[in-house]
């Protein structure tokens, strides 16, 4: 169930270095955080829908959202996991189109939603902030690239072993020579992520395990041998 908080000032937050705000002028920032509403989100709730009409942008002040497609036969395709200072939505609200993606709370979250009005008049009258989202836009344009040619040149094993090594430099908490993942995330999300069954998630993580590269703490995962991982997964290449 999701809940309207007391609204965080935007010069307040302490997600706003991480964010595409973090240099708007104070004007701009205290315009902003006059029209935004922070809302608390559970585990498991969708934020929205793919094939709706955005009304404005989210930005995530807590928490980690997964970004996904859905096949015609129901499988789940993970575009990417989004987390504190991340947009979302900006691309089909300066597209005019409706959103090509859906996106759910996999780790409970606090969300500040932007009207349409506030964060175009925002985009429109900052030269530097309009670079930065165009800068962002093509960034993300450039990844989606990498992942379609990862998708039909790497194997499996291989694109398995390059999403651990991402998810552990987002997520990792050091420990000693390990590194944690301190996001739980289901086989089947794995299995979106990367591409394939959740079943081949399962069995490469078994192999990963008896290879001594990664440990199993129930959901969690911890990285025990990074190199060995970036070897596998043709990271260097």
């Amino acid at each position: 169930m999701s809940s309207t908080l007391h609204n965080t000032r935007c010069e307040l937050c302490a997600s706003r270095k991480f964010s595409l705000f973090s240099e708007l002028s104070e004007q701009q920032v205290c315009s902003i955080s006059d029209n935004k509403n922070l809302i608390s989100h559970r585990k498991g709730q969708i934020l929205y829908y793919e094939g709706t009409k955005p009304l404005g942008i989210f930005c995530i002040n807590e928490g980690v959202v997964k970004v996904y497609k859905t096949a015609s036969n129901g499988k789940e395709q993970i575009v990417h996991l989004s987390k504190k200072g991340d947009f979302l939505g900006y691309a089909a609200l300066l597209g005019e189109e409706n959103y090509t993606n859906s996106a759910m709370i996999i780790e409970d979250a606090k969300i500040c939603f932007i009207p349409k009005e506030a964060f175009l008049n925002t985009l429109l009258t900052n030269t530097q902030f309009f670079k930065r989202i165009t800068k962002q836009l093509s960034h993300e344009i450039g990844v989606m690239e990498e992942k379609l040619t990862d998708a039909t040149q790497k194997s499996i094993r291989e694109r398995l072993a390059y999403v651990l090594l991402y998810l552990a430099s987002c997520y990792g908490v050091e420990g000693g020579e390990s590194q944690k993942i301190d996001l739980i995330l289901s086989r089947e999300e794995i299995a979106g992520i990367v591409g394939t069954a959740t079943e081949s998630v399962i069995r490469l993580l078994s192999e990963f395990k008896k290879d001594n590269l990664i440990e199993l703490e129930g959901k969690k995962i911890i990285i025990k041998d990074k190199r060995g991982l970036a070897r596998l997964s043709d990271f260097y290449a």
